[in-house]
């Protein structure tokens, strides 16, 4: 994690894709919360849960279907979705797709 302090870095190239894999990095991890890359493969996901928190997740490549509350969007390059607290949410990947996650917590 310390490699990458007082650089200016592409957050993509953090994580590589790995076949049949979720590949994830943890850049920043505090008590008041974490920022994580993610690699996903094509037809790979996170299943649905809830977090205690929001969390909002930065697209940096590709293509996501993020379901919050049994609604179903689709998140492309550059977009962005803040996923509320306390609300079931289930993501997968459309295409390979690389995003960052940021949890704040309370």
């Amino acid at each position: 994690m310390t490699d990458i302090i007082g650089k200016a870095i592409n957050p993509a190239g953090l994580v590589s894709f790995q076949a049949g894999s979720v590949v994830s990095r943890t850049i920043i991890k505090r008590k008041s919360g974490n920022v994580t890359v993610f690699a996903f493969e094509k037809g790979e996901g996170l299943s649905e849960h809830t977090a205690p928190f929001d969390a909002l997740v930065h697209i940096l490549d590709g293509e996501a279907q993020i379901t919050i509350s049994g609604e179903t969007l689709r998140a492309k390059t550059g977009e962005m979705i803040i996923m509320p607290a306390n609300k079931p949410h289930a993501l997968k990947a459309e295409s390979r797709f690389k995003m960052i996650l940021v949890m704040i917590r309370e």
